[in-house]
């Protein structure tokens, strides 16, 4: 899954890609490089970013998702959304996928629009508001944490209709280090098995902070932990640099043999 920010603010790209020319520039760059879903992000949600609405989300949108669809009907794109208005917006312009970081907590109409949608869901785990999504917690276990959450909302999600769930543990969002570290070695126990595992690592501090280095420096080391989470049934990989993690997901799935 390539990344395509709309934003001017996100860490590590932004402004890059917030004009409709350099957005579907962008996105014909991903596809070329393996992308098979694209990740479309109107707003960003890095620490101390600029808050907004679901309007101003659409009017940043603007016709970004039907041209890409009308250039790339083969390209699948997940809408990067904690609005339901958004959402809807997104279902009628044509997107395949919901990725909502703030699963339903946000937005109380967001798992009823999703079910309306029919559209598959990414599920991820973070704290329950907007306000506290980065406020540092020392959870007693992590993954037992992260578990409870994806049972009590997936159970919330397949009541309101929703058939397709993606689980994505959260990295980035309100976790130490040290806890990040553990669902990296935790990964095969994230989820129950039942439904497939998004992993979205790239670019995150977690990795670039204790190394002393920048988000654009860490390729190799984000590149290993993929393999160890691939190893350990992560399905998707969400990222910025698509060529790269093509390389190591072609690499897993020769040794594998399941490319």
């Amino acid at each position: 899954m390539g990344i395509l920010n709309l934003t001017p603010d996100s860490f590590s790209d932004g402004g890059k890609f917030n004009s409709e020319k350099s957005a579907l520039e962008h996105a014909e760059t991903l596809l070329k490089d393996g992308a098979e879903f694209i990740d479309i992000g109107p707003q960003s949600t890095r620490p101390n970013a600029e808050f907004l609405s679901s309007k101003e989300e659409i009017a940043r949108i603007g016709n970004i998702i039907s041209q890409i669809k009308k250039e790339f009907p083969e390209a699948l794109i997940s809408l990067d959304t904690f609005y339901a208005e958004t959402v809807k917006f997104g279902f009628n312009e044509g997107i395949d996928m919901i990725n909502d970081i703030s699963g339903g907590q946000f937005d109380n109409n967001m798992f009823e629009v999703a079910g309306e949608t029919k559209l598959p869901y990414i599920l991820m785990h973070v704290n329950p508001s907007y306000e506290t999504m980065h406020d540092k917690v020392k959870f007693e276990d992590i993954t037992l944490e992260v578990n409870r959450y994806f049972s009590k909302k997936s159970t919330e999600l397949l009541e309101k209709g929703v058939k397709d769930i993606i689980l994505d543990p959260g990295f980035g969002f309100g976790k130490t280090v040290e806890d990040q570290m553990k669902m990296i070695n935790e990964t095969e126990y994230l989820g129950f098995g039942r439904f497939p595992l998004l992993i979205g690592i790239s670019r995150k501090s977690f990795i670039y902070k204790p190394l002393g280095k920048t988000p654009l420096d860490i390729n190799d080391e984000t590149q290993k932990l993929h393999r160890t989470v691939l190893e350990q049934g992560a399905k998707i990989l969400r990222v910025h640099d698509v060529a790269e993690t093509a390389v190591t997901i072609k690499q897993f799935c020769e040794k594998n043999k399941k490319y």
